[in-house]
Formats: structure tokens, sequence, C-alpha cells
């Protein structure tokens, strides 16, 4: 297996930004993101990554977002296959295995400036949401009929945005919350573009045999418009679920990094920094399923 890349580096290039997942390089006029295999759960960052989860990621978006191009723009500029060809001279020094290896986790984006919320939208009842329907017959405030189980799909996809925390971990708001943050207008905007999204993608993927339970989007200002950035359903920002071995009053096997959550949730840890190493078995069994999750999407093999 591939040694996971957990640091990015590159000669010549401004670091703006370092993520949990994405380093980010200014361009002058552009930004060039590439993704690491740097994994969180919990929105915490596990001391050891994925090998080429990276790669999946950026390949996941730019399916996306050709997908959805006529539903909303996006900030891509450039595919992770031209670097070079657009500019980015900088890199021409790197040895070619590792030029290859970037290009395929790197994309040319707008200079866009990111909405200050999360948008979530939950098609199924997972994860918090269970939790908290248990407690309360609600998901994020929002009432939802008696008698649902876990992962039963809800009547219609709810939009449940969150803040957006540079370190620690993100919290529920209301919509209304959402609108003081960034806008009435623009969290109208936000909301029904995120639903429009998910269901596009939603029956697309259940076409593939694969259930997206929820997944969150992030939308940026460019020029005064409200575009797609950042990553778009991607096993890192979605939960996949294979069709074939779905039942609801339980939770469901998957092809996202459901898998290391369920590793962490067996474990004494508080959730908090630092991290626990992950095994070796959990590491591998996860960079399958997200080649695997690639594969039966896009029908394409990376």
């Amino acid at each position: 297996m591939n040694e996971p890349i957990l640091q990015l580096d590159l000669p010549g290039l401004k670091k703006v930004r370092s993520g949990k997942v994405r380093e980010v390089y200014d361009l002058g006029d552009r930004f060039l993101l590439v993704a690491s295999d740097r994994i969180s759960a919990f929105d915490v960052i596990m001391p050891n990554g994925i090998p080429r989860k990276g790669e999946v990621l950026t390949q996941f978006s730019h399916f996306w977002f050709e997908k959805f191009a006529a539903l909303v723009p996006n900030h891509l500029l450039a595919g992770a296959n031209d670097p070079l060809e657009v500019g980015v001279q900088a890199l021409a020094c790197l040895p070619p295995p590792q030029l290859a290896d970037l290009q395929r986790r790197s994309m040319l984006v707008k200079k866009a400036r990111p909405l200050a919320i999360e948008c979530i939208v939950r098609g199924y009842l997972s994860g918090s949401g269970w939790k908290e329907y248990q407690k309360a017959q609600t998901v994020c405030g929002i009432p939802l009929p008696a008698g649902l189980t876990e992962s039963a799909e809800l009547p219609e996809p709810i939009f449940t945005p969150s803040t957006k925390a540079e370190a620690g971990h993100d919290e529920n708001i209301s919509f209304a919350e959402a609108g003081q943050i960034v806008g009435p207008d623009r969290a109208t905007q936000a909301r029904d573009l995120s639903l429009k999204l998910y269901r596009a993608g939603r029956d697309y993927a259940r076409q593939r045999g694969i259930i997206i339970a929820d997944t969150k989007f992030e939308f940026g200002l460019f020029e005064g418009k409200l575009i797609l950035i950042d990553e778009v359903l991607t096993p890192d920002s979605s939960r996949f679920w294979p069709a074939d071995q779905y039942a609801p009053g339980r939770g469901q096997p998957s092809f996202d990094k459901q898998f290391v959550r369920d590793y962490l949730e067996t474990l004494h840890w508080n959730k908090t920094p630092p991290g626990p190493k992950l095994p070796d078995d959990v590491v591998a069994k996860t960079s399958a399923t997200y080649l695997e999750a690639y594969e039966r999407l896009t029908g394409k093999k990376l």
C-alpha cells in the first residue's frame, strides 16, 4: 500500500491555509487546492492518514462539479490533470512521480469568499441526528414524525446548517441563526441549492447502488454570486451506504469514513486532540472503501 501523504510543502508556492485535509496555495489571481491523505473524525485529525484518500476526494469533486455544472456555478478553473498547462510553473521542478500524484489531488480554483456556515442536508436518520431524535423526536431542532427507526429515510430531506469552526467542533444552528450570520437571502439561496444538489446526487447515486444518507456542501461568493466550492459529495463530506445491504432499524455498512468513526467509538477517547493512531486494518479497509465508492459512482477506476 502506498504511504499516505500527510504534509504538503511545495517549493516556490505561498501556502495560505492548512485545513483538516486540504492545503491552499495563493497563485495571485487563483488558489491551488491540494488534498492530503489526512483524515479527521469528530473534527479531530488523526495522526496517520489513508493512502490515496486525497486523490479520491479530488477526483470525486471533479466528477460532481461537472455533473452539477448546469445546476450551480462552481469554483473550478482547471482540473487535476493540467496544473502545469495553466501556469503553475513552480511545480515543474518536482520529480515526475511526485508531480503525477500532485496532479491527481489538485484543483485550481477561483478566489471565492466562503460562506461562514456549513450547508448540511440529511436524507436519512443517522449519526447525531438519530441520537437527538431518540431524545426529542427532532433533528437539529426540526420536528420529525413519530415512529422512525435508525437509518430510516426521512419523508423529505432537511437542511440543518452549522457553524464553521476553524478548530474544534462545528455547532448545529437553526435556519434563522444561519440567516443572521450570512443574511436571510443568502441563507435561503444556500438552503435551496443544497437541497437541489442533494436530491440530484442522491438520485444518481441510487442508480449506481449507493445511498447518500447525508452530506455537507460549501458555498462561496465570487463576483457577487453564490458558487459551489471545496469538495462535493465525497466520502469525507457524506455518508455512503451500499443500497443492496440497506435495512432500516440499525446502523448501516458504509463506503465512507463511518468505518473510522465506528472504530473510534469503541475507544475510551474523549474526542478531543490528539486523535488516536488508527490500526493498519482500519486504514487499509478505509482506503479500499473510498476507492470502491469512487468506482461504483463514476464507473471509472483510479
